[in-house]
This record gives structure tokens, C-alpha cells and sequence, in this order.
């Protein structure tokens, strides 16, 4: 009896530690939604621009695009419940280029 109790009481904590990873890991793969938004939306004349993903009446992810003299950053933010994850991404415009995001590399207006 006292080894099924046991089982069962290491079961329970196992399962409590899973489930915060787990809703972590959907605000995770919210932040990347907000990310491959931003990078397939690169704006040819806007120098910054944000967004706010929403599905089925639950925000999914604020986005944030600035460009910057050698590429672009990208703020995005994933929600899930409670949980928020920002990924931040810095990406040159030769590695936007070469990716495709982009069609040409921008010139500087100074």
C-alpha cells in the first residue's frame, strides 16, 4: 500500500511540474507565430511598425518591427493564460536577402 501511495504521490508531482512547461511551451510557440508574422510582412517603406495577433478572441502575440541602419529587429510577444514569453530577434538585411524575406537591401535616407 505504501508503495502505490508512493507511485501515485511522485505521479502527481511529476504532472504538477509538466504542466507549467507545458503552458510556457504554447506561449512559446506563440511568440514564434508573432515572429514568422513579422518576417513574412517586412514593410518596404515603414520604419517600424506593431501588430497584435488575435485568434478566436484570445490575444495570441504582440509584434514589434523596427528597422535599424544594418537590419531589422523584431520583438515578439507570446501569451498563453497567464504566461508571457518575448523572443527578440535581430536579423541583417544580407541574411533577410538571402532568406528571401526581402527583394532588395534598403538604402539609407541620410
Amino acid at each position: 500500500m505504501k508503495i502505490l501511495l508512493m507511485m501515485l504521490f511522485c505521479a502527481g508531482i511529476i504532472s504538477a511540474q509538466t504542466e507549467p512547461e507545458a503552458k510556457m511551451n504554447e506561449a512559446f510557440q506563440n511568440a514564434k507565430k508573432g515572429v514568422y508574422y513579422a518576417l513574412s510582412n517586412i514593410p518596404d517603406k515603414k520604419n517600424s511598425w506593431t501588430k497584435e495577433l488575435i485568434d478566436k478572441d484570445k490575444l495570441v502575440a504582440k509584434v514589434k518591427l523596427d528597422k535599424e541602419v544594418a537590419g531589422i529587429r523584431i520583438e515578439s510577444e507570446g501569451y498563453f493564460n497567464t504566461y508571457e514569453i518575448k523572443i527578440t530577434l535581430y536579423r541583417s538585411y544580407e541574411s533577410l536577402l538571402k532568406d528571401g524575406n526581402i527583394k532588395y537591401i534598403p538604402e539609407d535616407d541620410d
